[in-house]
């Protein structure tokens, strides 16, 4: 009996979990990829850092003012590689959206191969881009010297530049202030910066870079804020695959959309 019940549960939990993905093919799929470690690796490790940055700065507070601080001092090397952690977390989520971009975006690869305009140069351009920028973040993270960490840290963001002005990508520059993709480039170019300037924050006993550092990471902070609600926004409006010839057949100005259907020709109105 006890048998008979957990296979029943397992055949439910299957069934679920086949019905869940029943519409999504592959391409979409795929596009879960970037918000789904976004969700489950790069927020979780923001509240982790601003708690560790936090702590921080009022045990730093604390010792300066003379007094003694409960918060033990094991708390700033956490949060420095954590924020190590974060770094390369932001960056690698950040080219997983662009890599599906240029594939499978309007105007990327597949859409140009179907159109017989497909660049093998280009193809081969933009995989060796995604290389280098790859590349020149680890070496990022094994560099010490300044002049090398501020060679390292051009080339990963100008990678990220590059990447991005590619077909395919999604910009929204007409309104870029509220940009899931400029707020992307900015903030991973923040954590870029902030990875290069760890050593100089240490070695620099007026605290200046340690000022830009709280700075710079405050309107980051803000930044993954908005990035959550951009990136909540993007994924209502990007329809499924084999929904797109219908969906983008839609008035977008009057927010209509017309079904032809034998019987009738109707026009559903999409926000009534």
């Amino acid at each position: 009996m006890f048998e008979i019940f957990i296979m029943d549960i397992f055949n439910s939990l299957q069934s679920q979990l086949i019905f869940g993905f029943t519409f999504l093919k592959n391409e979409d799929l795929i596009a879960l990829i970037h918000p789904a470690l976004a969700v489950v690796f790069v927020f979780p490790l923001i509240g982790m850092v601003a708690n560790f940055a936090w702590q921080t700065r009022q045990r730093r507070l604390a010792v300066a003012g003379g007094g003694k601080s409960k918060i033990p001092p094991v708390v700033g090397r956490e949060h420095v590689q954590i924020g190590r952690w974060l770094t390369g977390s932001v960056v690698g989520v950040t080219l997983v959206a662009l890599a599906y971009s240029v594939v499978f975006g309007s105007g990327g690869f597949l859409a140009q191969q179907k159109q017989g305009s497909l660049d093998s140069f280009q193809v081969t351009f933009v995989a060796l881009m995604f290389i280098a920028t790859i590349a020149s973040l680890v070496l990022l993270y094994r560099a010490r010297t300044k002049l090398w960490r501020a060679i390292f840290a051009t080339l990963s963001g100008m990678g990220l530049v590059i990447l991005g002005s590619q077909d395919g990508v999604w910009r929204l520059s007409n309104e870029w202030y509220w940009s899931h993709y400029y707020f992307g480039i900015a903030v991973s170019l923040l954590m870029i910066f902030s990875l290069a300037i760890v050593e100089d924050i240490y070695k620099d006993r007026a605290n200046r870079w340690r000022y830009v550092h709280i700075i710079l990471n405050c309107l980051a902070l803000l930044l993954f804020v908005g990035q959550g609600i951009t990136g909540a926004r993007d994924l209502l409006e990007v329809p499924l695959s084999w929904q797109k010839p219908a969906v983008y057949k839609c008035n977008f100005n009057k927010k209509v959309c017309r079904v032809n259907n034998p019987d009738i020709f109707k026009e559903i109105d999409i926000i009534g």
